[in-house]
């Protein structure tokens, strides 16, 4: 039976992080009130710019440092245009998808030419938590994972703790729900906005970073391949929560897995690989369970003089 094979849920989570990532990041964003669909173009730069630095340093650690700068660089000027220019949030996160995509392109082709990133790129560490790897089957969905799987998992964790569990995290929804009424009881609405898109640039670098050097030691042209479209409807799937994004996540990535395991079974590829973009659509369009966003979500503010 191919339920039973733990290679498929050891593949499913390591498909599920780079999604997870960025759908955790819009999380953030849209709490805050600042709408996110640049979560697709940030990946890519974190994934480019990840590689970019770990070849250039021989450190695959500076490389995910790099891809978190340039991440939250990105996110601060779409931060800057959604709250201080009041620019049409959808808009301008679209723009950044299209920026992203063609400057990796045009980077990867100047600076490495056209036969791409080098082969020997030093990529993150991948390995077995002792213990865990000698019990049976839960052992094997664990065995040799990349380092950014265990990371990943463990910020989803500390996201949700953060958002709900601590004083910051409830005053960052309130200025997604209400605004006005955070302003004035002299909550900074701007700042947290900022500060909240800026840490969707960084979850969303990180896991374009697992792509380019977690699993693999490599950028290719526009590699995320609709991953943060993906996510943005695991964002909206998990109801606006870390926790739930992380199960939406592992949703998208079973489908994507047992796309993967079922292409040797006589199934068609081409229609295997269209099973997460349903459930994209599906998710999206409400048919899977409406989901509510934060009342002030992509509306700008003025905050009282």
């Amino acid at each position: 039976m191919i339920f039973s094979n733990p290679e498929i849920w050891a593949l499913t989570l390591s498909m599920a992080i780079p999604l997870a990532l960025p759908a955790v990041g819009g999380t953030f964003s849209e709490r805050t009130g600042v709408v996110n669909i640049a979560m697709e173009g940030i990946m890519l730069i974190g994934a480019f710019f990840g590689v970019a630095f770990s070849y250039w340093t021989g450190s695959a650690w500076i490389g995910l440092l790099a891809a978190i700068i340039c991440g939250a660089l990105t996110a601060l000027a779409l931060a800057w245009g959604a709250i201080h220019v009041s620019a049409d949030q959808t808009v301008l996160g679209m723009g950044i998808n299209v920026f992203a995509a063609g400057l990796t392109t045009f980077l990867l082709n100047t600076l490495f030419g056209y036969s791409g990133t080098p082969v020997n790129t030093p990529k993150l560490p991948s390995f077995s938590i002792p213990g865990l790897d000698a019990i049976p089957y839960i052992g094997i969905i664990f065995r040799n994972q990349s380092v950014l799987m265990y990371i990943g998992i463990v910020l989803v964790f500390l996201a949700h703790w953060f958002l709900f569990s601590t004083r910051i995290g409830l005053r960052m929804r309130s200025v997604g729900e209400n605004p006005l009424a955070a302003d004035t009881l002299g909550i900074p609405v701007w700042r947290l906005r900022y500060f909240g898109v800026v840490l969707s640039g960084v979850f969303s670098a990180i896991g374009g970073a697992y792509l380019s050097i977690g699993v693999l030691n490599g950028f290719t042209s526009n590699m995320t391949s609709g991953r943060g479209y993906i996510a943005l409807a695991a964002m909206i799937f998990g109801k606006w929560t870390p926790l739930g994004s992380f199960g939406a996540a592992l949703i998208f990535g079973f489908s994507t897995a047992l796309g993967i395991v079922l292409q040797g079974h006589g199934v068609s590829s081409n229609i295997l690989q269209m099973i997460p973009y349903a459930l994209t659509i599906l998710a999206l369009t409400g048919l899977i369970g409406r989901s509510t966003p934060p009342a002030a979500d992509g509306i700008p503010y003025e905050p009282r003089r």
